[in-house]
């Protein structure tokens, strides 16, 4: 006799990426023993959009879609990843920046449901058993502290959204299957303390642990992942002072930080088609940067290797840049200088200290002016003036975010620059008609390269992530313009087609695995660039899809071919169970089983079940 395991007593987190979907089959809800509990329609991805666009359309603000949407995730991922790979442009400023932040802001007041993990420094010494808690086998996490949340400061655990939109990210656009993402937020205390005294407040209230704490907790969280998931991709994000921890894993788990190595990515990509637009060498540009914390660096760093690249040697490269912080140029003769500016900071002033963004524009005379300050609006009408007096093509990058902390906008870079300028943002803004052309605004998302830099590392199952696997994600971003988009001057592709170019950064990021030899999947090395595509495309996770696995499945383990006519005889059969049919044959549909043991991939991929006849509902894998 076998015992069958009650679906009822899954938690629904556990049940929500199959089950409820209105588009499966009536077969596959008898199957997942949801029948009767959703609406007796069977329905076409197109009525579902439908439905949910007119949803999000009534909404009358970005942080109430922003809900709704978080609320469709979590009630059915795969609608959810239908609706936002088909709309991803639309969309994508819904679920992460700039509405993110707003989110994360208001997270404890908003709080209506579990995501993801939270790790606590309370929970120090026990964290191997806290993680065993996670229900699901795990390719990649992303990991926040909360610390330092977009340009919004300490948010503690309410920086949870960053890694929650982060992943659906990953899931949207390099395929990653969402049941295989965990967000992951440590609660090490906080010091913000009109945090620690919101009444509403859902984290410890103790102030923030010392670096030494952090480290400590950090080495037993890596090693816990890694226990459990032996090839888990790790991506830290929002933290403070990235720099320590990203030397102290990098070469030892696989790991990186997508704050310093994907932005500098992602700009240095847009900024080699900027370079090659301009018309001037690598030799000659001049790049002051507004901002030298993490992501000022880390992206400026990148930039250096392509100079190197490019003929000039490391000195060279270096002394291209200048860059200015809340007290001015950052130069050795300043005084006591962060560790982390030393490598950029200036010796030929002379003495001089220049205290403001103005003052440098004046002495340096910029080819690029890029923004990482956080300060809204700090690229003024007349720095902007004077970039388009100094150059035929400036090149201005407010990389900020969200959008209300961007450097300047882009109608205001086209405006003053009299439309001469090369332009991306860290944020959206709309295309702007100017002089008789629609100009369409480059946006240096991290989205473009983050998805397929874990994507290549979950493949190639990199032990750890390279120097050169970061860098081959910008060169391969570089190269995934369409002809027509270079002819109109953009600097990144169209985020329509985030999905192809996933797979050009993804085969990029495999093929410097390989050169590095930290690969693990080696039968990869054998076969060419096309059939590298191929087996990427293939392990991506297509939400469309989803519903004719579920559906192939099921006809493998009742042992008769799906019904070709599809949700036509769906339709129908639903009609005949509400209302043709005898009490007896209502019965018998509505009781139709299919036992569990035999081929339980399904049930172990929706549920965990094992086909060793557990009826409590517990997991596998615990």
């Amino acid at each position: 006799m076998h015992t069958t395991m009650l679906r009822h007593d899954i938690p629904i987190f556990l049940r929500r990426y199959t089950d409820y979907d209105t588009a499966n089959s009536i077969e596959a809800r008898k199957y997942l023993k949801t029948y009767g509990l959703t609406p007796p329609a069977v329905e076409s991805y197109d009525q579902q959009a439908a439905r949910c666009m007119a949803i999000l359309d009534a909404k009358p603000s970005p942080i109430e879609k922003y809900r709704y949407l978080s609320v469709l995730r979590n009630s059915n991922a795969n609608i959810f990843y239908r609706l936002l790979s088909a709309n991803v442009k639309e969309l994508t400023p819904l679920i992460y920046t700039p509405t993110v932040g707003e989110a994360c802001q208001k997270w404890s007041e908003l709080y209506t449901f579990p995501e993801g993990m939270y790790l606590s420094y309370s929970d120090k010494g026990h964290l191997h058993s806290v993680i065993q808690n996670w229900p699901h086998e795990v390719e990649i996490t992303v990991v926040t502290d909360g610390s330092r949340i977009l340009g919004l400061g300490d948010l503690g655990i309410n920086g949870m959204g960053i890694p929650v939109g982060k992943l659906s990210l990953y899931t949207a656009c390099a395929g990653i299957h969402p049941k295989k993402t965990l967000p992951l937020c440590l609660d090490l205390g906080t010091g913000n303390e009109e945090l620690r005294n919101d009444p509403l407040y859902m984290g410890s209230r103790r102030p923030k642990v010392t670096p030494d704490e952090e480290r400590e907790f950090l080495d037993e969280m890596m090693s816990a992942l890694t226990e459990r998931w032996p090839s888990i991709v790790i991506q830290y994000e929002d933290f403070k002072n990235p720099f320590p921890s990203l030397e102290r894993y990098q070469n030892t788990y696989t790991m990186f930080n997508d704050d310093i190595q994907g932005t500098g990515a992602v700009i240095l990509a847009g900024f080699i088609n900027a370079v090659k637009q301009s018309g001037t060498p690598a030799k000659d540009q001049r790049a002051v940067f507004l901002g030298a914390g993490s992501a000022g660096v880390g992206v400026a760093k990148q930039i250096v290797q392509f100079f190197i690249n490019e003929g000039l040697t490391e000195d060279q490269a270096r002394r291209c840049f200048w860059l200015v912080d809340s007290q001015g140029l950052v130069a050795h003769d300043r005084g006591k200088l962060a560790d982390h500016k030393l490598y950029f900071a200036r010796d030929d002033n002379e003495g001089k200290q220049y205290k403001s963004l103005e003052e440098v524009v004046d002495y340096v005379k910029p080819t690029i002016l890029m923004g990482l300050s956080t300060i809204g609006g700090a690229f003024t009408p007349q720095i902007l003036e004077k970039m388009a007096t100094m150059n035929e093509r400036p090149v201005v990058f407010p990389l900020s975010n969200p959008s209300s902390k961007s450097e300047c906008t882009f109608e205001d870079a086209i405006k003053y620059t009299k439309g001469k300028c090369l332009f991306a943002s860290g944020s959206p803004f709309p295309t702007l008609h100017h002089d008789g052309n629609d100009l369409v605004p480059g946006q240096g998302n991290n989205m473009y390269v983050f998805p397929g830099i874990g994507m290549g590392a979950i493949l190639s199952k990199s032990v750890s992530v390279t120097q050169n696997m970061i860098y081959a994600s910008a060169e391969a971003l570089s190269t995934a313009l369409l002809p027509e988009e270079v002819s109109q001057n953009w600097l990144y592709p169209a985020i329509g087609r985030i999905r192809d170019v996933s797979v050009i950064v993804t085969r990029g990021v495999i093929r410097a695995a390989q050169k590095d030899k930290v690969d693990r999947e080696l039968a990869l090395r054998n076969i060419g660039d096309e059939e590298l595509d191929q087996y990427i495309r293939e392990r991506m996770y297509d939400p469309f899809k989803e519903g004719e696995r579920v559906e192939n499945e099921i006809a493998e383990l009742v042992g008769r071919p799906v019904n070709s006519k599809g949700k036509e005889e769906g339709n129908k059969a639903n009609g005949a169970v509400g209302a043709g049919q005898s009490q007896q044959q209502r019965a018998k549909a509505l009781s139709d089983t299919v036992p569990l043991e035999g081929k339980p991939t399904l049930l172990r991929e929706v549920t965990g079940y094992t086909g060793s006849g557990a009826s409590d509902g517990t997991p596998s894998g615990r």
